[in-house]
């Protein structure tokens, strides 16, 4: 089954695609579907096995990609888009370069995870189903709980608690389970080389270094490309500085308008230097 997407905005206006991170729904880029609606076409799927794409087959960063690309090629202006991922989002949206490079304008990466992360985390499908059922099911409808896991975990502002909690209630076992295999296992992949779009790998300053080593990785590898981070206004959490597009939504919103125009970035931004390994 095709993936679900909401679109917005003029046809024929250039188009930007949003990939919403992992375990969540379209309803992430809220704040930016509301600044840019009136300018650009826009296109914002659920991904497999998330919000109301559930029926889209199982989530890998390979069949997520060909799944953004046919829906870029059908409603896309001209069949192509800029392409706004972030965290999950974004590691389809450098599958996509990679598989995909003719549909993509301009791309957007932010917290593309290509290294592994400290400690290793939980790489089996049968840690991570267990994971699930003890932390995951038992509090479906518990409020507090998915109330903690919004604020401390996520970063999700609490305006956005009815979608947070809805997304953590229809989250199954199996989707769960594939979307973090799919996350953790997740390297550079093959074909980058070939991908001319002018891409922006983005992470916050104060991030884990192996995603501020994936965003150098990333540029090192794309031929058109630059890694940067994000010092931002305020003091926040690692988790808000991951999810950003809801936390400093007018700074996401205009990093997204200056890079697809081609027009110097906010000052909040500036050139990552980290050593490629």
């Amino acid at each position: 089954m095709p993936l679900h997407f909401v679109e917005y905005g003029p046809a024929g206006a250039p188009t930007i695609v949003f990939l919403h991170g992992g375990g969540g729904a379209g309803w992430m880029w809220r704040p930016q579907v509301e600044a840019l609606k009136e300018e650009y076409h826009l296109l914002v799927p659920d991904l497999p096995e998330q919000g109301e794409s559930t029926d889209a087959g199982s989530f890998t960063m390979a069949g997520a990609a060909a799944q953004v690309a046919d829906l870029i090629r059908s409603r896309g202006t001209g069949g192509r888009a800029h392409v706004v991922g972030l965290s999950e989002g974004a590691q389809v949206g450098l599958q996509l370069l990679a598989s995909e490079p003719s549909v993509v304008d301009h791309a957007v990466l932010s917290s593309a995870i290509v290294r592994a992360l400290p400690g290793g985390g939980l790489t089996s499908e049968g840690a991570l189903r267990w994971a699930y059922r003890s932390t995951i099911a038992p509090f479906r409808n518990v409020a507090w709980w998915i109330r903690l896991n919004m604020r401390s975990a996520a970063g999700v502002p609490d305006e956005y608690y009815e979608d947070f909690a809805n997304s953590f209630r229809t989250l199954s076992e199996s989707g769960f389970a594939d979307l973090m295999l799919a996350n953790q296992r997740f390297r550079l992949p093959a074909g980058l080389e070939q991908a001319t779009a002018p891409t922006l790998a983005v992470v916050g300053a104060h991030e884990y270094a192996a995603m501020k080593g994936s965003a150098a990785d990333i540029a090192a590898a794309l031929p058109n490309a630059r890694a940067v981070q994000v010092h931002h206004p305020r003091k926040r959490s690692l988790a808000q500085e991951h999810n950003w597009n809801l936390v400093e939504p007018g700074l996401f919103t205009e990093t997204v308008r200056a890079w697809v125009r081609d027009e110097p970035l906010p000052r909040e931004l500036e050139d990552l230097s980290v050593p490629t390994r």
